[in-house]
């Protein structure tokens, strides 16, 4: 988001160049308010002229030495191989100054600093505002060129801390989004994609422009053509120098992008239909991502925004709903669908953030997949042994089961991958899964505390071993196996008590044997996977959401269709009905291996118990909306031996202890639990059960969305903050609230 500041308090501008950059620079601090004297050098008498006329400039000629005393801050807005010629002119005038440039080659520029002043200045600030247009000069200058667009710092060690802070300054009052990076990163990330772009726009018209039929094909060219060739009308002077500037970059990335069309022209050449519709579909996926990068709503740029919840007390819970699809079942549908052999059809898949990073993932990795379209994939699978090596590291955004389980499957590959995730999920603990892979003989290496990212090895003999899980954890389990497929010789794993299956229950419908038994499963690596298809069922994790809101609303009836009712996952149903819950399953039947079924609930009073432990690993991504339950039941309700709670998005036991203080719900923390003192009794059923108030999810999605589901029972507002994060296990959450009666309003806040 663009820095809110005030127009800079220089006592005077000097503008060196006053072409389209630097006049429009000009147009923007006049409109922003600015109130000092703002002057231009440029070798055009007629364009300062015309700067002057347009009111952009106070003065200006084309002689440098009169502007430098009376200017606190100089702008550089020349061509990159014009810069040393004006730093040697500029040098002699120079006293205290703060200087920075607009050029879109640092390295270039910072060698000609350093040639002229024999090191770089400490008030010398290099810039490069990512901003521009087809039309040059001052006439062209626009004050909202740089409103919303980024412009790029690349400071040193040693700058001037107070030089840094006047050149942002700048930028911000004219709207700008201000990033840091250092030179070397700078000209690479540009020479990909600014500068490439417009070489090969110049070389494609060039190319046609020089046929006999030019005018035929100029003639009959569509939008496409006009689209990615309108670049190359920009300004041949310019990108020649910023081409002979970047040299080493852009040539690097030219052999990129032609070792990338050489794939392609293999695969046309073969008439390899799989691989050229994964790299049209990888293409066509990454350019959606980057419009949403634009547009501020994708996973990764979710983390810098902020939404907020505002639920009004009341309201009902009445209808008929389906909730996405399973996450778990959705993750792992791509994974093993990936790495099938055929091709495998998935329906109800989740469309969430957490499950479209996965699909990405793979499509990185050479997988040609298709949708998702209204919940349904196609996956075109490469084998156990067909992936390829990702150009960078993997993103798996929010999803510890993504990245527990990607470290498994990549365990066994022939390259080097690198895992990373966003910012709540690179504070989570991974060595449950990394200590356990390094006995198997992985090579994996984990940043400070064993947590993300993960850089994993390629190469490796993996042996199969027999492993005894401390804790009770699918993720582990899933991990295990899953680079099991890798090893030589059989992969055990035992539980302490039971977790959700699907990886077992999957993989067997891929045709891969899995043994299981009491508290083990096993398997034998070096098999083969065999294409299936996948009919994914409601997910009960964000089914429980709703089950709480009719289980503790006077009134309700509500019924959530196609439920998953996998024994491993029913936690939640099991509590409920011990708490006294009205609920019914109806339907029961099984798809692809997967127990499903419709569940009504309606209203009943509900009472404090001591949740069974054995229920407790069978309904752990569910306890914060159990503890709203446990907050509207009779009695206390007491939860032990969920240490696993601690160690999720956030510590879901304190995150939901806080909360419910918040509220005035009574609560005692303990190191694997929480004891919550139920506010109502079997007289109140039409009363709050404690107060509104104010609360911080701590950007974790279940918070988030068990404390808007708290607002039922409230007395009055309940605000809760940083709930982007519901986007990643939950698309539609405030929709389908709504609809079954809560009255929640989502607000982006700056």
């Amino acid at each position: 988001m663009s820095e809110q500041s005030c127009a800079p308090t220089e006592r005077g501008i000097l503008i060196i160049g006053l072409g389209l950059i630097g006049g429009s620079l000009a147009a923007a601090l006049k409109e922003a308010g600015f109130e000092g004297r703002i002057v231009a050098c440029d070798r055009d008498a007629d364009e300062v002229a015309r700067g002057i006329d347009m009111g952009l400039i106070d003065a200006g000629s084309t002689e440098l030495a009169p502007w430098v005393a009376d200017s606190s801050l100089i702008v550089l807005a020349v061509p990159v191989l014009a810069m040393e010629a004006v730093l040697r002119e500029l040098a002699p005038h120079l006293g205290d100054q703060v200087i920075t440039d607009v050029g879109s080659t640092k390295g270039a520029i910072e060698a000609a600093v350093e040639r002229v002043f024999g090191g770089m200045p400490p008030r010398f600030v290099p810039g490069h505002p990512i901003a521009g247009s087809e039309k040059s000069g001052v006439a062209a200058s626009n004050p909202a060129l740089y409103r919303r667009h980024k412009v790029i710092l690349t400071p040193r060690a040693d700058t001037d801390p107070d030089a840094l802070a006047r050149v942002r300054a700048l930028w911000a009052a004219c709207g700008a989004e201000l990033l840091e990076m250092d030179v070397a990163r700078h000209d690479q990330v540009l020479a990909r994609t600014s500068h490439l772009p417009h070489l090969l726009a110049f070389s494609l018209v060039d190319t046609l422009a020089r046929q006999d039929e030019r005018l035929e094909i100029f003639r009959y060219a569509a939008g496409g053509f006009r689209d990615f060739t309108r670049i190359a009308g920009s300004d041949p002077v310019m990108w020649r120098d910023i081409f002979s500037a970047n040299r080493e970059a852009v040539l690097g990335a030219l052999d990129e992008f032609e070792a990338g069309v050489a794939r392609l022209r293999r695969a046309m050449t073969d008439n390899d239909g799989d691989a050229m519709l994964a790299v049209f579909d990888r293409a066509s996926h990454a350019r959606q991502y980057f419009d949403t990068l634009l547009n501020q709503t994708s996973y990764q740029a979710m983390e810098q925004r902020n939404i907020r919840y505002r639920v009004t007390p009341g309201g009902d819970v009445r209808g008929r709903i389906r909730v996405p699809g399973d996450k778990s079942i959705s993750h792992r549908s791509i994974m093993l669908g990936a790495l099938a052999e055929g091709v495998t059809e998935v329906h109800g898949f989740l469309e969430g953030e957490d499950s479209l990073a996965t699909l990405q993932a793979f499509r990185e990795m050479g997988v040609a997949i298709e949708g998702p379209h209204q919940g349904r994939v196609t996956i075109h699978g490469v084998g156990l042994h067909g992936l390829t090596a990702p150009a960078g590291p993997l993103y798996v955004g929010n999803s510890g089961t993504a990245m527990r389980l990607f470290a498994g499957l990549l365990a066994g590959q022939a390259f080097d991958t690198e895992l990373t995730g966003d910012v709540s999920l690179n504070k989570r603990p991974m060595g449950r899964v990394a200590d356990p892979l390094r006995e198997m003989g992985a090579v994996i290496e984990t940043a400070e505390g064993g947590r993300p990212p993960l850089t994993i090895r390629g190469g490796q003999a993996l042996r199969g071993i027999r492993y005894d899980m401390p804790m009770a954890s699918a993720q582990v389990k899933s991990c295990l196996l899953l680079a099991g497929l890798y090893a030589e010789g059989e992969t055990r794993v035992r539980e302490p008590a039971p977790t959700r299956d699907h990886t077992e229950r999957m993989l067997n419908g891929f045709g891969y044997a899995v043994q299981r038994a009491a508290d083990e499963a096993w398997l034998q690596g070096d098999g083969r996977l065999t294409a299936s298809p996948i009919d994914v069922p409601s997910d009960i994790s964000s089914a429980a959401f709703y089950l709480v809101a009719a289980a503790i609303t006077p009134g309700s009836d509500l019924l959530l269709e196609h439920v998953g009712t996998n024994p491993t996952r029913i936690g939640v149903i099991n509590i409920l009905k011990a708490m006294g819950a009205d609920l019914e399953l109806l339907n029961p039947r099984e798809v692809g291996g997967e127990p499903v079924a419709d569940i009504r609930v309606r209203h009943a009073p509900l009472k404090g118990i001591d949740i069974p432990v054995d229920q407790v690993p069978l309904a752990i991504d569910e306890f914060p909306v159990l503890f709203i339950a446990a907050a509207n039941a009779e009695g206390v309700t007491r939860l032990r031996g969920a240490e696993e709670l601690r160690v999720k998005e956030s510590d879901r036991i304190k995150a939901m202890a806080d909360g419910l203080a918040i509220l005035g719900v009574e609560n005692t923390v303990h190191p694997d639990g929480i004891d919550i003192v139920g506010r109502a009794d079997a007289s109140d059923t039409h009363v709050a059960h404690y107060r509104g108030g104010h609360v911080d999810s701590l950007g974790d999605h279940r918070i988030a969305m068990a404390f808007a589901i708290a607002a039922l029972r409230a007395e009055s507002e309940i605000v809760i903050d940083d709930c982007a994060n519901v986007a990643t296990s939950f698309p539609g959450f405030v929709d389908l609230a709504r609809r079954v009666g809560l009255a929640l309003e989502e607000q982006e806040v700056s």
